[in-house]
This record gives structure tokens, C-alpha cells and sequence, in this order.
């Protein structure tokens, strides 16, 4: 069993794995118009990458993480040759967004397994919420999450 991570504002957690964030806005897998729900594979990898979108200032307080859990055969593991060279790059290369959108229109799998951009040797998994074994995923119960202030201090 594979486990995880999500962490969102409180106010947001009965919409965290719907997918409609990404939908509305795009992201580093999806373009604006694909349902996504990106999940790190472990906390800390979750709390690097909510850090790395908030700015200086940012309120720290009322956020919840959530653990979810899956099959490995719901996996499908991104195909590494497909991945730019730049893929790391913020903005990252609109390639990204072609690869997380075929694979969701293509239905080979509800989770997708790809680099971080952050930490290389780390993986996060994309979530199809379309996808008709997106049931087979258990979805924990929110917990109170703090990040640390020390990890935002010298934004």
C-alpha cells in the first residue's frame, strides 16, 4: 500500500480531492480545463511543496494534512524520456501539462507517479478523480497541520 500526502486550508478540505483547484487553474501536470489532485509522497515533500507557492507573509495558520492511500496497481509511473530537460524551471515547459493531459484523457490509470520538481530523488502522484478506480483510493481524515515558522522566515 502506498500512502500520500495533501495538505490544503482548512476551509478547502471537503473539496481536496475533487480536482477542481487544478481544473480552474492549471498546473505543473495539467492545463486549466483537467481535473488533478497532487499528492507528495511523504509529508515533508508535501510541506516543501506548498511552501514553494506561498509568498512572503503568508498566513501559516488553518491548514489540515490528509493522508491517502493506494494500490500500487493503480500506479502508473511517468515516462522519464518524455520529461524536459527544463522541467524543473518555474514557469515549468508547457510540455508538463500535455503529459499530466493525455494521460487523464487517455484513462491508463487513477495515479500517476512523477519527479518533484523540488527534491529529485522524491516523487509526487497526481490523483484522476474521473478516473472509475479513483473509488479504490482511501481517503484519511484531516489532521491539523502547523508548518514550522522557521521555514518561511527569511521569504
Amino acid at each position: 500500500m502506498i500512502s500520500a500526502w495533501r495538505i490544503v486550508k482548512a476551509r478547502h478540505v471537503a473539496s481536496a480531492f475533487d480536482g477542481e483547484g487544478a481544473r480552474l487553474t492549471g498546473g505543473r501536470w495539467n492545463s486549466r480545463g483537467t481535473a488533478l489532485v497532487y499528492t507528495a509522497e511523504s509529508e515533508s515533500l508535501a510541506t516543501l511543496e506548498m511552501l514553494v507557492h506561498l509568498g512572503a507573509g503568508a498566513a501559516l495558520a488553518s491548514y489540515v494534512l490528509i493522508r491517502c492511500q493506494f494500490q500500487e496497481a493503480l500506479v502508473t509511473d511517468v515516462d522519464n524520456r518524455a520529461i524536459p530537460s527544463a522541467s524543473r524551471m518555474s514557469p515549468p515547459p508547457p510540455e508538463l501539462a500535455t503529459i499530466g493531459d493525455a494521460w487523464v484523457g487517455a484513462g491508463t490509470s487513477a495515479v500517476l507517479r512523477v519527479p518533484s520538481a523540488i527534491a529529485r530523488s522524491e516523487v509526487n502522484y497526481l490523483l484522476n478523480p474521473r478516473h472509475s478506480d479513483f473509488r479504490k483510493v482511501r481517503v484519511g481524515d484531516p489532521s491539523a497541520f502547523v508548518f514550522d515558522p522557521r521555514l518561511i522566515q527569511r521569504l
